[in-house]
C-alpha cells in the first residue's frame, strides 16, 4: 500500500469525492497534498452541512465546495516547493490542470479562487472553501470571516451580529479538530 494510498483512504476524515480521489492518483500526487485536502474537505463539509441547516435559502452549492475544498491545492502537483513554502504560481497550474482533466469551469474555478476572497465577484462558495482552508489548522482571518457574515446576512435578512456569532461558534468547533488533523497531514511524506 503506497503512501498516496493511505492518504486518501486512511480512516478519521471524511473521504474525498470518488472523482478526485482518482485525479490525484492518476498525477501521482504527494501524499501530503491528499492529506490536506482530506482535511480541508473535512472542514468545508461541516461547513455546507452548517451553511444548509441555518441557511437554507441562500442555496449554497454543497457540491461546488466540496469539489473545491478537495482540489483547490491540486496545482501544488506541477509547483511542489509550495506544499512546504509560500507562492501562488499553484492557483492558476490547479485551474489549468482541473480543465486539462475536463473538469467544469463551475467546480475547477476554487483552485484560482481559494487565496481570492478579497475579490468583489467572489461567491458564497468561494468564499466557504477559503474558510475552510483556513479553519482546517485553526486559523481565524477576521476580514474573510466578515465577508461571509455580510454574504449570509444579506441573504437571510438576519442582524449581522447574530450571524456573527453563529459563524464564529461553528468556527470554533471545527478548529478544535486541528490538532488532529494537522498531525494526519503530517503523517504523510511531502514527495
Amino acid at each position: 500500500m503506497t503512501a498516496l494510498h493511505r492518504a486518501l483512504t486512511d480512516p478519521g476524515l471524511r473521504p474525498l469525492p470518488e472523482r478526485v480521489s482518482l485525479l490525484l492518483r492518476e498525477l501521482d500526487a504527494p501524499p501530503r497534498l491528499a492529506a490536506h485536502l482530506r482535511a480541508v474537505h473535512d472542514v468545508a463539509a461541516g461547513l455546507v452541512d452548517w451553511v444548509r441547516e441555518r441557511h437554507p435559502s441562500l442555496g449554497v452549492d454543497g457540491e461546488a465546495v466540496l469539489f473545491g475544498a478537495a482540489t483547490h491545492d491540486v496545482g501544488k502537483t506541477v509547483h511542489p516547493s509550495e506544499l512546504s513554502g509560500p507562492g501562488g504560481e499553484h492557483e492558476p497550474a490547479g485551474y489549468a490542470l482541473l480543465r486539462e482533466h475536463g473538469v467544469e469551469d463551475r467546480l475547477a474555478r476554487f483552485a484560482r479562487t481559494h487565496a481570492s476572497w478579497g475579490d468583489p465577484d467572489i461567491g458564497i462558495e468561494d468564499l466557504l472553501v477559503s474558510l475552510a482552508d483556513n479553519v482546517w489548522k485553526a486559523k481565524r482571518l477576521p476580514e474573510l470571516e466578515q465577508h461571509v457574515v455580510d454574504m449570509l446576512a444579506a441573504a437571510s435578512g438576519e442582524p449581522k451580529w447574530q450571524v456573527f456569532m453563529d459563524l464564529d461558534d461553528v468556527c470554533d468547533r471545527l478548529a478544535a479538530g486541528a490538532d488532529r488533523r494537522l498531525a494526519f497531514q503530517s503523517a504523510y511524506p511531502a514527495a
